[in-house]
């Protein structure tokens, strides 16, 4: 669709970075997609699809969104024996819906102090990417422990339609007083586009390049080699 990226056609991260557990087998977690919700749907006053155990804050002042660098597994993050939830984005910084989602899911942690979020770069745990099936970004999905339970499949990524997802999968409400600032705009995660280099594309033109050379080279070579081809280039 026109409103998410190809989570591998950008740039990418630098060969020894991206894909450090490449050589993972790729299994494939089954994962519901979320059913459209209307903010005038009575969803609410249904049972919750995902019973959460919600975390103990006490003691907790700032709650806020944790990013996972290259070298981290999101697995270390997810407790398979636990029923605590965990709200996961795959993202890229390089993607324009990544950078216009940023400031909503940086609010979140707020509006749900008792569940847990988490982002990650999908370019730099692709084989992360690939186990959830992430062939677009942004991709949310709802953990409960270490198993997907649910995928956010809404095109208006908002603080309000974001809670709505969460509060119809789980039935914890979202704090009220909650809105994006502009604290959320800087970050943890950012709103501005970065750029990177396509080392893909970087080798790709090198290696086309080089051919060239090489077949003109080759070229040249094989017409001083064919009878009467150097008398018509001294002529």
């Amino acid at each position: 669709g026109g409103d998410v990226c190809g989570a591998g056609s950008g740039p990418a991260a630098p060969p020894g970075q991206a894909g450090g557990r490449g050589r993972e087998q790729a299994v494939l977690e089954t994962v519901l997609p979320a059913p459209a919700e209307e903010s005038n749907s009575t969803d609410g006053a249904k049972a919750p699809k995902v019973n959460c155990e919600e975390r103990n804050i006490t003691g907790i002042d700032r709650f806020t969104l944790q990013i996972l660098n290259v070298s981290q597994d999101l697995m270390e993050f997810l407790n398979p024996n636990s029923s605590d939830c965990t709200l996961v984005l795959f993202y890229t910084p390089w993607c324009r819906f990544s950078a216009s989602l940023a400031p909503h899911f940086n609010s979140l942690p707020r509006a749900f102090p008792t569940l847990r979020f988490l982002a990650l770069d999908a370019s730099q745990h692709s084989s992360l990417s690939t186990r959830f099936g992430t062939v677009a970004v942004p991709n949310i999905l709802l953990f409960q422990g270490a198993k997907p339970m649910a995928r956010f499949n809404h095109t208006d990524r908002t603080l309000e339609t974001l809670k709505d997802f969460i509060f119809n999968q789980t039935g914890i409400e979202a704090k009220s007083d909650v809105a994006v600032t502009e604290e959320d705009w800087e970050g943890p995660l950012p709103s501005v586009l970065t750029k990177g280099i396509d080392w893909l594309l970087l080798f790709s033109l090198l290696f086309l390049a080089s051919f060239v050379m090489y077949a003109t080279v080759r070229t040249e070579s094989i017409r001083w080699l064919i009878p009467g081809q150097e008398h018509e280039h001294q002529e």
